[in-house]
């Protein structure tokens, strides 16, 4: 890669991961459609896969007494079935099609959050099982697996601190499930360890600046900066995909 392409890349990371520092979550979701218009999505994965896997440690090590694990543990059993699945798929499917139904998923997901038409009912720990699946097979398919778990979990879970320390300890398990996946499959190489090295410091940075700003946000206009930035994610989805 050329060094305008690196650095249009740090800008991305930057972004998604301040946003992943208000949240909790989306660094997946921004990052990776946005990192795919410049980069190989067999590269992108992976990338993204080891940030948030590194991200997750750092968050849940900070807030590790609001996880909820017996709200993650369920979720697990599936999640593992459904990386498989999305590695293998990863390796052997054309991704045209893959990326077309993911870009509408996340725009579908974006709305709902932007227009608040998402209720606060209590769901049973049955719809643990999809959950995982789904969320499981998106994030080894394209490293975003964040909103099937955001959906559940936000109907689980009301209070913001736990809310998104939950998150963090969620993808810190299924992060790790996916890492010993993808080096398995060959997909997470030594070839990465360059762009991983540039990478987390810049990761660092937007996390710790992004707690800063999670200090004084609203429930509201948490969930309005979410959505309008996973309309904008899932058009990027939507260009690659027609390109």
């Amino acid at each position: 890669m050329n060094p305008e392409t690196i650095a249009l890349a740090l800008v991305i990371i930057l972004g998604a991961y301040f946003i992943r520092g208000i949240t909790g979550f989306g660094s997946g979701l921004i990052s990776v459609p946005l990192l795919a218009l410049i980069m190989p999505l067999q590269t992108v994965v992976p990338l993204i896969l080891v940030l948030d896997f590194s991200a997750s440690l750092l968050m849940s090590r900070n807030a590790r007494a609001d996880v909820i694990w017996q709200e993650i543990i369920p979720l697990l059993p599936t999640s593992l079935i459904g990386i498989v699945i999305g590695v293998t798929l990863l390796v052997n499917l054309p991704r045209e099609p893959l990326l077309t139904g993911l870009a509408l998923f996340v725009i579908l997901f974006g709305l709902r959050y932007l227009l608040n038409i998402h209720g606060n009912r209590l769901v049973s720990k049955i719809w643990s099982i999809p959950t995982g699946l789904i969320g499981g097979l998106i994030g080894a398919l394209f490293g975003t697996g964040g909103p099937p778990y955001v959906i559940y979990l936000t109907h689980r879970i009301n209070e913001k601190s736990q809310l998104r320390a939950t998150f963090s300890g969620l993808f810190m398990l299924d992060g790790s499930i996916r890492v010993i996946t993808f080096i398995i499959m060959g997909l997470l190489g030594i070839s990465l360890l360059p762009l991983i090295i540039l990478s987390a410091p810049v990761m660092m940075l937007a996390l710790y600046l992004g707690s800063r700003v999670h200090i004084g946000i609203s429930n509201r206009q948490m969930l309005m900066l979410v959505g309008t930035l996973l309309l904008i994610s899932g058009g990027s989805l939507l260009v690659k995909a027609w390109a």
